[in-house]
């Protein structure tokens, strides 16, 4: 029953996806990488949400959360406030130069090697941290529910490598063949379906622990460890023991926002759905209805946790990334346990094959038509990200087993990984929007020093500072060296944005009302759960 649910499933989000795709051009630049360029609010939304939870989320947050509580949630709810940013200051900047990549824009501002610098930094963070986790949590959480492992009478190593080739190949079937458009139908419909399924897993919980009394259970766990709702971590940012501090409540006004706007405004997994907006007014829709979800996504990625911590104690203390997949077959009946994998794949799938899209974007647009074949042809560039996109999947799957065993989680070992690529990145991104005094000379100075300062601070001198604190020195640090540089090095011509004509520039005209609201409700939250 779990396998036939889990086909179906499965099998619906292929068909509709397919059958979506069957009149649209993709053998196109615009059709290919962006969709067409017709992608609305709510599709955007489900993409947005679904190529960024994925297992490492639902794996990776719950376990955290069921050693250390929901001090992890600033992860989440603070994105709405970079969603807010991302629709109302850089999503009509974007849609206005009718950019394919963000380091297209890199290319107008500055020059063509900056661009280049940024592209190859964007396609080794894909391939060294983003698709192996994802493809590893996910291929342990498979292995823990449907006991693969067994089924094929090979040992849990041999079952996890077998799960991650499989998936990691669907994935890069869906982006191969699809483009964007193809990932984006598919995220929609598993975006909700991860909605529905992850909100089962607390719900069929508490009321099993409440006895079918909802609130019972809620209150039963709460009264089971308090101190785990509380959402202002009490850990020290700075000194002995913040190396491995989860998230100091204090780095939310230092290094967390400058890597949420990075994430949520630059980087090219998430923008290339706006990008393919079909105007404005959807482009930021979909931003801000991403918002509103975040702020309710830790009822699955976060709250799960906090209830494993009541069922198993401190009995998976040492292997936390167990405690979800252990949870669901907990308290899924056999028959959802198929739909919920389907979903769970369908997460994997789309964070994987966004990913490689975006990557194969970058390299085909940037890399290769500016330096191997400058009068490659449409048709062409479709290949070559095909191509790319093929060998990077090849890439993932192999390093992807070698993440096993990370100290604070698999989760944490991604953002620490995401530092040595992301703030060198945004500070050159926010330094051309807004400094115009700022250099290409001082842009690629102050990449090259990001690049040193995080790796030589964090990883060889290991500096008693949370990698977040570590994060806003660096992105300052970078500003003020950008600026520097542009004053010794020689000057440029002032960069002025132009406006391509391609989209209707008209704003939503609930934007701003719709992100007052996304602020006072992340407000109101740590005022709330800050208390507990």
């Amino acid at each position: 029953m779990a396998l036939l649910t889990f086909l179906l499933f499965t099998g619906f989000v292929a068909f509709y996806a397919t059958w979506k795709l069957r009149q649209d051009k993709i053998n196109t630049r615009d059709g290919y990488f962006l969709g067409g360029r017709s992608l609305s609010g709510i599709v955007i939304a489900g993409s947005l949400l679904l190529t960024n939870i994925s297992t490492e989320h639902l794996v990776g947050m719950n376990g955290s959360a069921y050693r250390n509580g929901a001090i992890i949630v600033a992860w989440e709810v603070t994105s709405a406030l970079a969603l807010v940013i991302a629709a109302l200051y850089f999503a009509p900047k974007y849609l206005k130069m009718g950019l394919t990549t963000i380091p297209e824009f890199l290319e107008q501002r500055f020059d063509g090697i900056t661009r280049t610098l940024v592209a190859l930094l964007l396609i080794i963070s894909f391939v060294a941290t983003l698709l192996p986790i994802v493809l590893y949590t996910g291929a342990l959480n498979i292995e823990a529910i449907f006991d693969i492992s067994i089924l094929l009478d090979v040992t849990q190593k041999e079952g996890i490598w077998i799960t991650i080739v499989v998936v990691g190949s669907i994935g890069a079937i869906y982006a191969i063949f699809g483009g964007l458009k193809m990932v984006a139908y598919t995220d929609t419909i598993n975006g909700f379906g991860l909605l529905v399924a992850g909100l089962l897993v607390p719900i069929l919980a508490l009321l099993s622990i409440g006895d079918n009394n909802l609130i019972e259970g809620v209150t039963k766990v709460f009264e089971n460890s308090p101190d785990k709702f509380n959402v202002v971590s009490r850990e020290s940012g700075v000194g002995p023991g913040s190396r491995s501090a989860i998230l100091p409540f204090e780095v939310l006004f230092t290094g967390l926002m400058v890597n949420q706007v990075y994430f949520w405004t630059m980087h090219q997994s998430i923008i290339q759905r706006v990008l393919g907006a079909v105007n404005l007014k959807e482009a930021q829709k979909g931003l801000l209805y991403t918002g509103l979800l975040k702020i309710f996504v830790p009822l699955i990625i976060v709250f799960p946790g906090i209830i494993g911590f009541y069922y198993f104690g401190d009995s998976l203390y040492d292997n936390p990334d167990n405690v979800y997949p252990l949870l669901v077959k907990k308290v899924l009946p056999l028959w959802l346990t198929g739909f919920f994998v389907a979903v769970m794949m369908g997460a994997i799938l789309s964070t994987f094959n966004s990913a490689l899209n975006s990557a194969a974007t970058v390299f085909s647009l940037g890399i290769y038509k500016r330096y191997i074949s400058k009068d490659a042809g449409e048709k062409r560039l479709v290949n070559i990200g095909k191509w790319t996109s093929a060998l990077l999947a090849i890439f993932a799957i192999g390093i992807a087993p070698f993440v096993a065993n990370a100290p604070e989680g698999l989760y944490q070992l991604l953002q620490q990984l995401n530092g040595i690529f992301f703030i060198p990145i945004a500070s050159v991104i926010i330094a051309g929007f807004l400094f115009p005094k700022v250099t290409s000379s001082g842009a690629k100075v102050g990449l090259v020093f990001g690049l040193i300062f995080y790796i030589v601070t964090y990883y060889v001198l290991e500096l008693d500072l949370h990698f977040v604190h570590i994060w806003g020195i660096e992105f300052v640090l970078n500003i003020a060296i950008m600026h520097l540089a542009s004053i010794l090095l020689p000057k440029e011509e002032r960069y002025i944005m132009k406006d391509s004509g391609i989209l209707d520039l008209n704003p939503w005209k609930h934007a701003k009302a719709f992100s007052l609201f996304l602020i006072a409700i992340t407000v109101i939250l740590y005022l709330w759960l800050g208390n507990v």
